[in-house]
């Protein structure tokens, strides 16, 4: 058979190589002298596994921890090595992955006969783990008819595996087996369990956290942070989950097919409207103090709607909120700062004219009138028009922005005044028992649904600046989520099935030679796992919704 040519990406060279070397023989025959190993690889902006065999020319780029997909390919090894270690030494014991929290994955060892993981359990699990790698078994990836494939979940316990490919519409799916024991997995692996050398397993709540390395320390796991917080949301969405009997997205899929999709909104609504009330209620008791409702969140998680909903409960408990609009104190644009690349920072927190915002907050906390400005974006510069407020009894402002957690941001109004919310979509559902939903892949479809109904930007520009809107909310909200009076979810249950009816099409319009493309395509394979909600069950979801910012209709704005 005739060589083929294959250009890599990694060293922008071209080789010949024999039909049928994979990718890892490949990546051996490049001499390419990575520092960390590689993972997979992109194969026409396509992921695939090191074991994927070439038989005609291909763009190659290989990856390691360093990149978004490599970290994802290691994290879903080091899943399957736990599941592994856990089904050899207690096979009747079921495991859980459910969510990412403190740098880890959280998950229980039982959930038929839920109990605290023992510290000998866990020392044990580790130590399985540690023989597994030493080991360097392969992970073998096969095609079953998806009918064979259900039945071998099924006789092992996993059912929600099991029905997750029952409501699939394929007729095969792909099974790894790691030492004659099958898991699937929507996204490759590792070539086998020698890579997976940095791990930790340390007790968490009930049960316990699963460790890895980051994309930027290869030798070292990420180090545990305190978000007791956020784990009890997480907490509260599996038990929303629990109420509408939506364990996982098999579960999601079978009520859609069921035509449950009207009674599935409608509780999802009605779990959303349940906690607005409980945060208005805290605002009421408060009211003798409060003069600040401050609401933070990152990219796509529904503040705007979370901000003028919780207005309006506040309202029904006899508060009057005034809301005012953090984008309107941006400084003019020449005093805009620059990042590395020497582009506008508006995402910085000096972006905004912080003296002067304080400046009109302690004169409306004085019972001042004030004139509200008007920032242009086109022009880069604040105006004033005459819009005047003065807060009245019982009126207490509400200031919505990415930076309204950060104590820089209001520093001259004093803590006792202040009710701090931070709003996101943190979605507790699983695809199964052990493959996750990552929350930013949530917010990323909301983003690009809302960007191509309203701004007039493509599904590939929001794939594509999506990086650098990470790389903002690192910096700038995370680490002060924990600093909130409260949390609200905004992820509602139903919502991936809606998203997928509009985001698909959207993804389908990216050209494969777009540098857009490899996440495209990785988004196209997770909506592929959820059913449609069909447009006519639309009607049910409500015009204050928080998916309506998104989808469009809302009466909120």
């Amino acid at each position: 058979m005739n060589p083929i040519p294959i250009y890599c990406r990694n060293n922008d060279q071209q080789i010949l190589c024999t039909p049928g070397t994979t990718l890892g023989g490949l990546a051996q025959q490049l001499h390419l002298n990575p520092t960390a190993p590689f993972l997979a690889a992109f194969v026409n902006h396509r992921l695939k596994d090191l074991a994927f065999e070439v038989y005609k020319p291909y763009h190659v780029q290989f990856i390691d921890l360093s990149h978004t997909d490599g970290t994802r390919t290691y994290i879903r090894s080091l899943s399957f090595l736990l599941q592994k270690a856990v089904h050899d030494l207690y096979p009747k014991k079921k495991m859980i992955l459910d969510y990412t929290v403190s740098n880890g994955l959280y998950g229980v060892l039982d959930t038929v006969n839920p109990a605290p993981c023992t510290p000998q359990e866990i020392e044990a699990i580790t130590q399985r783990m540690r023989q597994l790698v030493e080991a360097k078994m392969s992970f073998i990836h096969t095609i079953l008819p998806i009918k064979e494939a259900i039945d071998i979940f099924r006789s092992i316990g996993k059912e929600q595996k099991a029905l997750l490919l029952e409501t699939r519409q394929s007729f095969y799916a792909s099974v790894y087996y790691l030492d004659g024991y099958p898991d699937c997995y929507f996204g490759p692996l590792t070539p086998d369990t020698g890579v997976l050398q940095v791990f930790g397993l340390i007790p968490f709540h009930q049960g316990f956290l699963l460790q890895y390395p980051g994309p930027d320390d290869h030798d070292n796991i990420r180090p545990r942070i305190r978000q007791e917080k956020m784990f009890e949301v997480f907490k509260e969405h599996s038990n929303w989950c629990n109420v509408i009997g939506a364990k996982s997205i098999g579960s999601i899929n079978s009520l859609i097919q069921s035509d449950k999709a009207p009674e599935m909104i409608m509780v999802s609504e009605a779990l959303h409207e349940r906690k607005y009330a409980q945060i208005a209620d805290e605002l009421y008791k408060r009211r003798d103090q409060l003069k600040l409702v401050l609401i933070a969140g990152p990219s796509s998680s529904g503040k705007t709607t979370t901000s003028k909903r919780l207005g309006l409960h506040a309202q029904v408990v006899g508060l009057k909120p005034v809301v005012i609009e953090l984008d309107n104190y941006f400084v003019d644009r020449e005093k805009t700062p620059k990042d590395a690349n020497g582009d506008y920072d508006f995402e910085a927190l000096e972006a905004l004219d912080l003296a002067f915002l304080n400046e009109q907050l302690l004169a409306l906390f004085r019972g001042e009138e004030v004139e509200l400005p008007t920032f242009n974006f086109v022009q880069g510069r604040r105006f004033f028009h005459g819009n005047t407020i003065r807060l009245g009894e019982n009126e207490v402002l509400i200031l919505e922005g990415i930076h309204a957690l950060n104590p820089k941001l209001t520093e001259v109004v004093a803590a006792a005044h202040k009710y701090k919310v931070y709003a996101s979509a943190l979605t507790a559902l699983s695809l199964d028992e052990n493959n996750r939903i990552f929350t930013t892949d949530n917010r990323l479809l909301r983003r690009m649904v809302r960007d191509a109904q309203f701004r007039g930007a493509s599904a590939e520009n929001t794939i594509l600046r999506w990086p650098s809107v990470r790389r903002g909310e690192d910096k700038n909200i995370f680490p002060f989520q924990e600093q909130a009076d409260i949390m609200f979810n905004s992820a509602l249950l139903y919502e991936l099935p809606v998203l997928r009816y509009f985001a698909e099409p959207l993804l389908r319009r990216i050209s494969p030679t777009s540098l857009a493309w490899p996440e495209a395509w990785r988004l196209l394979k997770f909506l592929h796992y959820i059913e449609y909600m069909q447009p006519k069950n639309f009607v049910h979801i409500p015009p204050v919704s928080v998916i309506r910012e998104f989808i469009g209709n809302s009466g909120l704005f």
